[in-house]
């Protein structure tokens, strides 16, 4: 008996019945399954034109399960990565920006809870929250922050 055959559309709507996904990343997924480019374009344009493939709420999504762990530049970089860009990109940054501090603080005070006593484990904390995405301004201010709570 012949393998049961998954269409592309079948595939593409159980890739988002698990989560939200950008159409460029849907694309990357489908690609494996379909040889002709087309066809995969096809399948997107008919599933946003349904409202079961939504830009918006990828990235509201992307923005909610990654903002209370990650500074702005790391979920900038994540969105660019999923084909955002432009003046959309550019208006959220300016919303993230406006959490960025109060985000990093709460991430400091969860791994680290205390001031750093000397130089080398500050540089710890300040390593770790930079690599996490923050801002340096973001980073100083949580740091001041946690002195000025202690």
């Amino acid at each position: 008996m012949a393998a049961l055959q998954i269409s592309l559309r079948g595939r593409a709507l159980r890739f988002l019945s698990m989560r939200e996904h950008s159409r460029l990343e849907l694309e990357r997924k489908l690609a494996r399954h379909a040889p002709d480019s087309d066809d995969i374009k096809a399948v997107l344009d008919a599933l946003e034109e349904d409202g079961y493939l939504s830009q918006e709420r990828f990235t509201a999504a992307l923005i909610r399960r990654r903002a209370h762990r990650f500074g702005n530049s790391r979920i900038v970089a994540e969105l660019q990565s999923h084909g955002m860009g432009g003046a959309a990109l550019r208006e959220l940054e300016a919303g993230l920006t406006q959490n960025e501090t109060a985000r990093a603080c709460e991430v400091w005070r969860r791994k680290f809870g205390s001031v750093a006593p000397d130089a080398k484990e500050r540089a710890k904390q300040i390593r770790f929250l930079m690599q996490r995405g923050f801002s340096p301004r973001a980073i100083q201010v949580a740091l001041k922050g946690a002195t000025a709570n202690e």
